[in-house]
């Protein structure tokens, strides 16, 4: 149920104990979601979780942000728990959570994702990864949760057919999460991508990212009118490269991937100097 009262913030809101760590979580699929909430089930009782996420599906948004509109704000109770409903994208949701709402987290989780965010692809149109980007870009690290799933319509339909695999990612969730709350978080690392396939054989991998994760396609059709439209399409790559995220999750091991904001490619600066150094 959404109210259309203005949100207080965090700092005075009763749910919370202040005691435990705090945690914001956050995601694409919006505030309804049943990934988002087996995730606040995997957590909140090892946290004080604030959840902010967007009122409506953004999945592909990446890492953009509503400069031209104004941003609403409504409060949803799920049970007991009050959320935030951010009329607008998974970056949105995170700042005004930290810059509106007063939330000072410990950690940001974003996700459980329904679907899987691999590749280089992945991490550059992921709302999930997207929203993990602009809180370690805030200085607060970030974790990024997402389920693998068999068939691409399945990110569409009723997610609660998908309880049997929350199951398994919830302890996922669980046990990544106080691994990084007991221990901290690593070195040269902004955000932690946690792919889950749809079924685990094995553990943990750290791997690096896959150069993609779709074979890109493009397919026209004809309105009722005969002018064409396109819809962007293609399918998932099967496999990739030993030590990738992609082969990981196909071989039913949980994908981490550490995650740098740093964007520069520092291999290249030599071959540019020599380029710039030249004099025509």
């Amino acid at each position: 149920m959404i109210s259309g009262s203005p949100p207080e913030t965090i700092a005075s809101h009763p749910q919370f104990s202040l005691k435990k760590p705090c945690i914001l979580l956050t995601n694409d699929d919006g505030v309804n979601s049943e990934g988002l909430w087996a995730a606040y089930d995997a957590l909140h009782e090892q946290a004080d979780v604030v959840v902010c996420a967007p009122a409506t599906q953004q999945s592909a948004v990446g890492r953009s942000l509503s400069i031209f509109e104004p941003l609403r704000v409504n409060t949803v109770n799920r049970g007991e728990v009050t959320a935030y409903a951010v009329g607008g994208k998974p970056t949105d949701s995170v700042i005004l959570a930290l810059f509106a709402l007063g939330v000072r987290p410990d950690l940001v989780v974003s996700g459980i994702n329904i679907g899987e965010n691999l590749s280089y692809e992945a991490i550059t149109t992921s709302g999930t990864v997207g929203a993990a980007l602009e809180a370690a870009n805030h200085g607060y690290p970030a974790i990024a949760f997402s389920l693998q799933i068999e068939d691409q319509k399945e990110k569409f339909d009723d997610a609660r057919n998908l309880a049997d695999r929350f199951t398994e990612s919830k302890w996922v969730v669980r046990d990544v999460i106080s691994r990084i709350l007991k221990n901290g978080f690593p070195s040269f690392t902004h955000v932690i991508n946690v792919n889950i396939p749809s079924v685990i054989t094995g553990g943990y991998e750290i791997t690096h990212l896959a150069e993609h994760l779709f074979v890109t396609g493009v397919e026209k059709r004809l309105d009722p009118r005969g002018k064409p439209y396109y819809w962007i399409n293609g399918p998932i790559v099967t496999d990739a490269p030993e030590g990738t995220d992609v082969h990981a999750i196909h071989k039913g091991n949980i994908s981490i991937t550490p995650i740098t904001l740093d964007c520069t490619a520092y291999a290249g600066t030599d071959d540019l100097r020599t380029l710039f150094s030249l004099t025509e």
